[in-house]
């Protein structure tokens, strides 16, 4: 029987710290999509395979209005936790990667305006 009650802590513990439907997307998961892309927004050239993927996982999170605005105020944080980061490679990523996305990488986008 303790067995359970600590099973079932431990569960709603876990369902505590996931994101539910309709809830903004956290930094930490913006921030941990786009790590890989740091070597390419601080140094140009092309964005690494994984780089890609996080842009695609964060356009595939946030897909409501709340979502991509909540989204696009990560990036521009974490843009500007980087001195050295290269605006003109920061606006290519999405196309680099191929992806159509409405959340840009800027230092200084308005995000009140995302739709």
């Amino acid at each position: 029987m303790k067995g359970v009650v600590i099973s079932v802590i431990v569960v709603l513990a876990m369902i505590q710290f996931m994101v539910k439907p309709g809830q903004a997307i956290s930094c930490g998961q913006v921030d941990a999509s786009l790590a890989p892309c740091v070597p390419y927004l601080t140094g140009g050239g092309n964005p690494a395979p994984a780089c890609c993927d996080g842009v695609k996982n964060i356009k595939g999170m946030a897909a409501t209005t709340e979502d991509r605005r909540a989204a696009c105020n990560c990036v521009k944080d974490a843009a500007n936790r980087y001195s050295n980061l290269k605006d003109d490679a920061a606006q290519a990523l999405p196309a680099k990667c191929g992806v159509q996305m409405n959340i840009p990488i800027s230092k200084s986008t308005n995000c009140d305006v995302i739709n």
